[in-house]
């Protein structure tokens, strides 16, 4: 015979159910990097994620869309980074759309980790205004991208067409890649490296698109073979393969990912498998098409965060606030990687989850002054250090917080 509190719990399987989801934290309530020391960013903005609040079905992210990363110049682009005070909306339960695929469009189809916008490799232009062959960001954007591979839109929206590379360590090919995004669908997106095998076994191996720019000697027909109802320009040094989308065709099989640029896959935080989209880039680091994820989405996508104006969800139902979990036996210290290191001219310092928080970095030159300063540094974000500005030589870096010390040599060879 049952106890009565168990005939009680199968009367109400589903209060139960949407109870234990709520209580539940998960990893799309725990991969966003909250700002918990009011730190400012660009223009003395608060950076990063300044809340998350979630219910059983869905994650409100609440930031500015400023990184906590140095960010700017942008050469060319006359746009200046603002905050725009998002709040995007993420659902809990994602499911594959079997239906007509969802284009991801222009402006924002996802989230990074630190709150600043995901956005597709299309610039919004196309050639001759024709809406036929557009533009790949990448190519005809790229030079006004900063250290970090983001600039602002019009409205002041800053944001990364390709893998953000100040977020996180996108050289380690040693382990699987952290989550550094959700997609509007719900879906994780992932850095550039996963298992080998989707079962989550086999090598930590660079995850490589399906996508190859086509062999063609001019641009008369699309991705395909049929014809394009507008011819584009002549292939040539100002007009090369790759300098617009329908350059690439997808290729079934020849990479390891789908055309979303995503796949199915056991990862360190679903263990269970979920579908996941990885950024790409190639063994140079160099971003890789379609560098986010690909033309449609893999998903559902829920209404609010794509759109003109959008993004600015109202919150309508019951939530909780997440707060971060810590561990009384963990001992926190001064974690992080510094890379590359000798370097030309920029150095990347990358503060891992397990560190302390509020770092202060010093770097001194060989005489012993004082030549670049970072205060209130964070654990799980990437800081820039410039030294385009400094002749070449030996370095130190001297990193405080919480009575802790760590001393480290740059050298710098140009």
């Amino acid at each position: 015979m049952l106890a009565p509190m168990f005939k009680r719990l199968l009367v109400l399987p589903a209060v139960l159910f949407s109870f234990l989801l709520h209580a539940q934290v998960t990893p799309e309530i725990s991969s966003w990097i909250r700002n918990t020391t009011n730190a400012t960013g660009y223009n003395n903005i608060p950076s990063n994620v300044q809340m998350v609040q979630y219910s059983a079905s869905n994650v409100y992210v609440s930031c500015t869309g400023i990184p906590g990363y140095s960010i700017g110049p942008w050469q060319g682009n006359p746009n200046v980074a603002s905050n725009q005070n998002f709040v995007f909306k993420i659902t809990r339960n994602p499911v594959q759309n079997t239906g007509t695929a969802v284009n991801v469009g222009l402006g924002h189809i996802g989230v990074w980790s630190n709150g600043v916008s995901i956005f597709n490799a299309d610039d919004g232009m196309t050639y001759n205004n024709a809406g036929v062959w557009h533009r790949n960001a990448y190519f005809w954007e790229g030079p006004s991208f900063d250290n970090c591979l983001g600039h602002p839109q019009q409205s002041g929206e800053y944001h990364h067409h390709v893998s953000p590379n100040c977020l996180y360590d996108q050289a380690d090919s040693t382990h699987h890649s952290p989550i550094i995004g959700y997609a509007f669908d719900g879906f994780p997106v992932y850095g550039a490296y996963g298992y080998t095998n989707t079962d989550g076994t086999g090598a930590i191996k660079r995850m490589a698109s399906s996508y190859q720019l086509r062999n063609i000697t001019d641009r008369t027909t699309l991705p395909g073979g049929a014809t394009a109802s507008s011819a584009g320009p002549a292939i040539s040094a100002s007009y090369p393969l790759g300098a617009y989308i329908q350059d690439y065709e997808f290729v079934t099989g020849s990479g390891d990912l789908d055309i979303h640029n995503g796949r199915f896959c056991v990862t360190p935080d679903y263990p269970n498998g979920i579908y996941a989209y990885f950024v790409t880039i190639d063994a140079t680091l160099t971003p890789s098409y379609p560098y986010t994820l690909g033309t449609t989405y893999y998903g559902t996508v829920q209404a609010g965060n794509t759109g003109p104006n959008s993004g600015h969800n109202t919150i309508t139902e019951t939530t909780t606030v997440y707060t971060g979990t810590s561990s009384a036996e963990d001992v926190p210290n001064i974690k992080y990687k510094l890379y590359p290191n000798p370097s030309k001219g920029f150095v990347y310092l990358y503060l891992e989850p397990g560190s302390v928080n509020n770092i202060s970095a010093r770097v001194y030159d060989g005489m012993g002054s004082l030549v670049e300063t970072i205060d209130v540094m964070q654990p799980s974000i990437s800081y820039t250090f410039d030294f385009t500005r400094h002749p070449s030589g030996m370095y130190l870096l001297v990193m405080q917080s919480e009575g802790k010390t760590v001393t480290q040599k740059i050298l710098v060879n140009r």
